[in-house]
């Protein structure tokens, strides 16, 4: 990476977390997440992706959440049962929330039957992150006890900022990215969106 593009990625990193900073309900989340005491976890897709848009759309209330995705990795408790405690302390700590809970080291045991194709084992939360359907959404953020926040993007931050949507084939079909567009109203929601259907 040269001088001019590790610039343009801290300077994208502090303009992400400057939003995140000034979005009540995305920094509260993070706080419950962070009382789970997990070792590797985050939230990501498309509670960053809201937060980011609807700030860049000057939207004076936060557009509706499917739900908050909190992605963890943890090798050794690959159980659904694991995820499901996890879940349900969330909803103890801030019920009505729409919580989604996912060990990214288990994805591999479900993938196949649910998307109809296999999946290799992945080896961490950043490759897990490094999957996801669209480059924009493959970002997430995790909060430290210093209230500190670090940024996992492995395809960086240009897409989500600039409000493009692209797909990310590393593990995404075309019929499942046009479906995902279709269902998620990405234009309708936020008119600056742009998208790539290659």
């Amino acid at each position: 990476m040269s001088d001019s593009q590790l610039n343009a990625s801290q300077a994208d990193e502090a303009r992400l977390c400057a939003i995140i900073q000034d979005t009540p309900w995305l920094m509260t989340a993070l706080r419950d997440v962070r009382q789970l005491g997990l070792a590797s976890w985050c939230i990501g897709a498309g509670a960053v992706r809201n937060a980011v848009w609807d700030r860049l759309h000057d939207y004076a209330q936060p557009s509706a959440l499917s739900d908050i995705d909190v992605a963890h990795f943890d090798p050794t408790r690959l159980e659904q049962a694991r995820d499901d405690a996890l879940l349900a302390q969330l909803r103890a700590i801030a019920p009505g929330r729409p919580w989604e809970v996912t060990n990214q080291a288990a994805v591999h045991l479900w993938f196949g039957q649910y998307f109809g194709h296999e999946a290799a084992p992945l080896r961490s939360l950043e490759e897990a992150i490094a999957t996801w359907p669209e480059y924009a959404t493959a970002v997430g953020v995790t909060l430290d006890e210093a209230d500190r926040l670090r940024v996992i993007a492995p395809h960086g931050l240009a897409d989500l900022l600039a409000m493009r949507i692209r797909r990310n084939p590393t593990r995404v079909s075309q019929e499942t990215y046009r479906e995902r567009i279709a269902r998620k109203r990405y234009q309708e929601r936020w008119p600056g969106v742009s998208i790539e259907l290659e």
